[in-house]
């Protein structure tokens, strides 16, 4: 009697340590598994960041042609997105602050400024947004809306890539934004340049 209740307990022990060798290999597997998802994830995430960038700064210079006047604006901010894997993929959106605009004369800096020009006062932010993005050899052809004292125009901004730089340069007529230097059209000419700092 005393050798079968040994038998039978022997039995419970064994029925145990088999169930608690199972449980502990499936733990073991979903700990396995687990760590591997975790890994991949942890591979595939720092590759898709080094693919996109953001603009950290910005240097924005411009001349009006006709009056060989030259001048930079400030304040920039940028939600830009730059996908360097795929640069159609890249998203531009920004803006400046009309305030800032500085011609190294301050009673021009002043008259620009003013209602008659600007309107820094009524319009603080001049802005622009990307509506399409192709991409020529080396060349980024950026086409977005921009925005001068409330009045949007589409302006084409060509882009080079020079190491972590996008250089860019664009030509409006500032009479087309209200802001009327000369009477005639074609000498209301105004060339800008971008310099771009990215943070990838």
């Amino acid at each position: 009697m005393l050798n079968k209740s040994k038998r039978e307990l022997n039995n419970i022990t064994f029925c145990f340590h088999d169930e608690y060798v199972l449980l502990a290999k499936n733990y073991t597997m979903k700990m396995l598994i687990t760590l591997l998802l975790v890994a991949f994830v942890s591979l595939k995430a720092p590759l898709h960041e080094q693919s996109a960038g953001k603009i950290s700064s910005a240097k924005i210079t411009f001349e009006f042609v006709s009056k060989e006047v030259k001048g930079t604006i400030e304040g920039f901010e940028s939600q830009s997105k730059i996908d360097w894997q795929n640069l159609e993929n890249s998203y531009f959106k920004g803006a400046v602050e009309s305030k800032t605009l500085d011609t190294n004369n301050g009673l021009r800096n002043w008259s620009l400024r003013s209602g008659k020009y600007f309107n820094v006062d009524d319009y603080p932010k001049i802005t622009f947004e990307s509506t399409e993005i192709q991409k020529k050899n080396d060349t980024l052809l950026v086409t977005g809306t921009l925005n001068i004292k409330g009045i949007e125009k589409e302006v084409t901004i060509t882009f080079k890539k020079n190491g972590q730089q996008l250089v860019g340069t664009t030509s409006l007529y500032s009479i087309d934004y209200g802001i009327k230097i000369k009477k005639k059209r074609e000498d209301n000419l105004v060339k800008v340049k971008m310099v771009f700092e990215t943070d990838s």
